[in-house]
């Protein structure tokens, strides 16, 4: 009993941050399932989310002096909600605009689409510096949200509960998207066959804009809801987009559970083997990642994609 104590918060950590990786995922798996590119700039999207949730709630928003000094009047519980909502809108066009650039590589080598993210992903973190420094910031959230609480004569982070609670939202809201309106079917027809569903009459090339607006708003919530874990710096995206990538690879490219179980998998395999070994906690992924596909290529719910040869 007493060593399944011991394990219960390294559990419940590693399944709140499944739950958090998961919807990292979520955004990178809709751009790759419906445009078959890897996003590499969707880490800096996730950053750049981060970022503008701390201008809106600390503030460090470019208004006049009075109005700023009324935002900051303002509790902090109505700024952080404030930040979750507005930060990924305000990211949007940065999405809308990688997605006009990557036209140029749609139907033609994979490789085209991976330089260009790349670059963008290097000039977003580039502006980021410019704009906000290099320095590390700390995202502040409400107090009812902050600090810790005790059951079964442990001490529990507060807030890990509140994200496990926004990214299982999130992701009940892409689930439904995805499954039960008519967009989510013809993103799921558009990754299939892309070819069948202009010939339907489906401008795939607004289906893509829509896609791709969607993933980057994710994207920038993911970050919102990391940042008071992770903290904020230029870099954060590499941390993001690492993860997100393995875990559309261990559950199936274009597979919504794929994205959901591979990020609870990952999750509960770092949070365990942190238990132990602290220094395999982030191997140990990998470690996952080569077992799985060494079983089955395609990952866990995967179908064939040009990830295969």
């Amino acid at each position: 009993m007493g060593t399944l104590l011991n394990l219960l918060p390294h559990l419940v950590n590693g399944i709140t941050l499944g739950l958090l990786f998961a919807l990292i995922a979520l955004g990178f798996m809709l751009i790759l399932g419906l445009m078959e590119q890897i996003n590499l700039a969707h880490g800096s999207l996730f950053a750049l989310g981060a970022y503008f949730a701390y201008a809106i709630c600390a503030p460090r928003l470019p208004l006049p002096p009075d109005v700023l000094g009324m935002w900051a009047a303002v509790p902090l519980g109505w700024r952080f909600a404030a930040a979750v909502v507005l930060a990924p809108i305000l990211v949007a066009p940065f999405g809308l605009v990688l997605e006009r650039l990557m036209r140029r590589t749609y139907g033609r080598d994979p490789l085209y689409g991976l330089l260009l993210t790349f670059g963008v992903a290097m000039v977003l973190e580039e502006l980021i510096r410019m704009v906000w420094g290099t320095r590390d910031y700390i995202l502040p959230v409400p107090r009812e949200m902050s600090g810790g609480f005790i059951m079964l004569d442990l001490i529990w982070s507060t807030y890990r509960f509140w994200a496990a609670a926004l990214a299982i939202v999130a992701m009940a809201g892409v689930w439904a998207i995805v499954e039960r309106t008519r967009f989510g079917a013809m993103v799921k027809a558009g990754a299939h066959d892309s070819e069948i569903v202009q010939a339907l009459g489906i401008d795939l090339t607004r289906l893509r804009v829509w896609v791709f607006v969607l993933g980057t708003m994710l994207a920038a919530f993911a970050g919102v809801v990391l940042a008071p874990l992770w903290g904020i710096r230029p870099h954060m995206g590499v941390d993001a987009v690492v993860p997100a990538f393995l875990i559309i690879v261990l559950g199936g490219v274009g597979s919504f559970w794929g994205a959901a179980i591979g990020g609870l998998l990952v999750g509960m395999v770092v949070g365990l083997s942190g238990a132990y070994a602290s220094e395999w906690s982030m191997l140990s992924m990998y470690l996952l990642l080569i077992a799985v596909v060494t079983l089955r290529a395609r990952g866990l719910f995967g179908k064939k994609s040009v990830l295969e040869v």
